[in-house]
């Protein structure tokens, strides 16, 4: 399983993960504070995985959880048990998603470190944390949240491996056979290798989103072999918008631009933010859709209050000139948010663009 695990993320068994990628783990800003909702998350390849999660613990912040009113204020006055909880609920339900679709019913594996070890064999190079992973298995997603919970710190404390571990989660609960059908049986990794550091492939933000790690999820371009909606294509919790970096004309697929909640991870040229709304019926009432407020948190110390204007058009490129001529750059967030409403007019509130 070990063997398996390392030619699914790095197509060889004798890679091993980074320091970057060892150190990092689910840490929230000071509880009670103005980012008291937010995940940390420095620059390097696990900014996907905390983005995305991040983008889940905001939904159930926000929508979830049994509260009032949904408005910022309620995201700044989270305290630390609240913090653990809406980690545990979020890690739950991408392990959830990623379980659905299996012959046997649901079944959530939670990875965790455990003192004992395997012995490696053959080619296998070991790195002293991935042959002390012990697997707990759940048929019941309140079971799994619970447990979760239960040892949070597992996945938030210093030294944990806690990305790793939810990673490893996450592809035990698809199960290793499933991701390589999802990646059509290609020897394609799920991590690679870009100028010295680890990334992310789409097929992982596919597996984070959808449940699965298709190659065309997020675009919905690919039709389910079993007859089934294709899982771009259906409207989950969250949401997914593109800002640059990909291929000219890409975009997320309409499932993924318009999801159930106001909260989408957004993938600005290789980096990745949370954009967010407060109005839960934001994509549900298209009067509520002419001017709206949006927040965008990338994970550093600093979250900006955008104001959306559908009805304006200041900015309309022309068709014969790319994103990136001169005079026509804009910020990545705006783009992004362009590929929802087109046309539309983004206002930071004061505030330096600073994505």
């Amino acid at each position: 399983m070990a063997t398996g695990l390392r030619k699914l993320l790095f197509g060889d068994v004798s890679h091993r993960f980074s320091c970057e990628w060892a150190n990092a783990h689910f840490r929230f800003h000071q509880p009670c504070s103005d980012l008291a909702y937010a995940l940390e998350a420095e620059k390097g390849g696990t900014r996907a995985i905390l983005m995305a999660v991040q983008a889940h613990v905001i939904a159930y912040l926000l929508f979830v959880r049994n509260t009032r009113h949904t408005h910022l204020d309620r995201l700044r006055r989270v305290s630390g048990q609240e913090q653990g909880e809406a980690l545990a609920a979020a890690l739950a339900d991408t392990l959830w998603a990623a379980a659905a679709g299996g012959g046997g019913g649901r079944r959530v594996v939670v990875c965790l470190a455990a003192a004992a070890h395997i012995v490696p064999r053959g080619d296998y190079e070991a790195d002293s944390f991935t042959e002390r992973i012990q697997l707990f298995e759940f048929s019941e997603k309140a079971a799994a949240q619970e447990f979760i919970f239960d040892h949070i710190n597992c996945f938030k404390g210093e030294g944990s491996h806690g990305v790793i571990l939810f990673l490893y989660s996450l592809l035990f609960s698809r199960t290793l056979e499933r991701v390589q059908e999802d990646l059509d049986c290609t020897a394609t990794p799920l991590l690679e290798f870009s100028f010295g550091n680890i990334t992310c492939t789409q097929a992982v933000l596919s597996l984070l989103l959808t449940g699965r790690a298709g190659l065309h999820e997020l675009d919905g371009s690919r039709e389910s072999s079993s007859g089934a909606g294709d899982a771009g294509r259906q409207r989950g919790p969250v949401g997914y918008l593109c800002g640059g970096g990909g291929p000219v004309g890409w975009q997320a697929s309409p499932g993924l631009r318009t999801p159930r909640l106001p909260v989408w991870l957004c993938s600005l040229a290789g980096r990745h933010g949370v954009l967010f709304g407060t109005d839960s019926r934001l994509l549900s009432d298209w009067k509520r859709e002419r001017v709206f407020h949006l927040h965008f948190y990338s994970g550093r110390a600093r979250a900006a209050h955008l104001t959306i204007d559908t009805h304006s058009h200041p900015w309309e490129e022309a068709r014969s000139e790319g994103p990136s001529s001169p005079g026509k750059r804009r910020p990545l967030v705006e783009m992004a948010i362009r590929s929802k409403w087109t046309g539309a007019s983004v206002s930071w509130n004061g505030t330096e663009p600073f994505f």
